[in-house]
């Protein structure tokens, strides 16, 4: 059985709710806490590449707000430093079975990964 990679951290409830859902399911899961390991380059641009820069930002989470992002113009590499520094701008958790990928707390998408 292929693992799934989870990116989050810790202390989102959303993570949580992911770990959850494939432990519940016995699917072996790598668990990724974006706190303290960034993601690869080429991991995020996966990400991007399928849903965009944009969709990857929380953009309702408090250090999004908090930040004044929403009325900041910024580059995408400028937008790369600062997910780097604060993964709390992140949709968490991002999720990876093979080519298959998911972002935020998304069960359909999780059921179509074990399909």
């Amino acid at each position: 059985m292929t693992n799934v990679q989870i990116f989050g951290v810790k202390n989102s409830h959303a993570t949580r709710a992911a770990e959850r859902f494939f432990k519940e399911r016995r699917v072996q899961i790598q668990m990724v806490d974006l706190k303290q390991k960034p993601m690869s380059p080429g991991e995020i641009k996966r990400f991007i590449d399928r849903f965009g820069l944009q969709g990857l930002l929380d953009t309702e989470g408090k250090a999004y707000v908090d930040g004044g992002f929403k009325y900041l113009k910024m580059s995408d590499t400028e937008w790369l430093a600062k997910i780097e520094r604060n993964p709390a701008l992140l949709r968490v958790p991002l999720v990876r079975m093979g080519n298959r990928i998911s972002i935020g707390q998304d069960e359909e998408a999780w059921k179509a990964m074990l399909g």
